[in-house]
């Protein structure tokens, strides 16, 4: 695999693929890490994608972005945001007010981070030839959260989304605007025991892109704030599907 950093909407981005020289790709895969990783969290995902549906490799460009927040001065070194939350929740556990919080505010942050990867996604789509509808969006967590931000409000419905133990944020904003995004094929995976966003808090996000339309595989596993192997199966999955979409 190739790797190359770029810098496009102001993020320190790796583009990795293995393209042919002089091709273009026929599909772009936009990964957002989660809160207080590094940018390069999710790379360790293309190999398996790539053994599991090897029609990727040739065809399809993985972008990896880092979120505009460093938290080394915060005590994790190498860690980035893309909006700051309460760290006090995240050593002592979500107050039981968490859910309906989460489900209406806006973060402080999030217009500038969601700023940020609409140009990336824009500049990226004008690098390699790609128009809206051949981008999947998607990420861990925090950056899962993001990349739902910004699907809703591309000129037009990415291919896919995949959301890894993200939540329900923004409600608000985010309830009208995913009626425009119609039967968008949605890969979703949530811990039954996750400590950083409980259950509850995905399952309501599956519900609202249920009532919009969406057709949402969500993957409920007995397990934490974490990408499991069958997670990375359905992604792969999912890839292939959104590269070759049916007629």
């Amino acid at each position: 695999m190739q790797v190359e950093r770029v810098e496009w909407g102001g993020l320190s981005t790796l583009v990795v693929h293995d393209l042919p020289a002089e091709s273009q790709p026929q599909l772009a895969v936009v990964l957002c890490h989660g809160f207080g990783a590094p940018g390069k969290d999710l790379v360790g995902l293309v190999q398996p994608l790539v053994e599991l549906e090897p029609a990727l490799a040739d065809k399809v460009v993985f972008l990896f972005p880092a979120a505009p927040l460093d938290l080394s001065g915060r005590g994790i070194p190498g860690g980035r945001a893309w909006w700051m939350i309460d760290l006090n929740r995240l050593i002592y556990g979500p107050p039981p007010d968490l859910l309906e919080r989460f489900r209406r505010e806006c973060p402080l942050g999030l217009p500038e981070a969601r700023g940020s990867l609409l140009q990336l996604v824009a500049a990226a789509g004008q690098h390699f030839g790609l128009t809206a509808d051949r981008f999947v969006l998607g990420g861990f967590s925090q950056g899962s959260m993001l990349a739902i931000d910004v699907a809703l409000r591309l000129p037009a419905a990415p291919a896919g989304l995949a959301i890894l133990s993200g939540a329900l944020i923004n409600e608000a904003e985010w309830r009208p605007l995913a009626e425009k995004l119609g039967p968008l094929s949605v890969l979703q995976s949530h811990g039954r025991q996750d400590s950083i966003l409980p259950f509850p808090m995905g399952v309501a996000l599956k519900e609202m892109l249920l009532e919009a339309g969406a057709e949402v595989d969500f993957i409920a596993f007995p397990g934490d704030h974490e990408i499991p192997t069958l997670v990375v199966q359905k992604l792969a999955a999912l890839l292939g599907r959104c590269l070759n979409p049916e007629p």
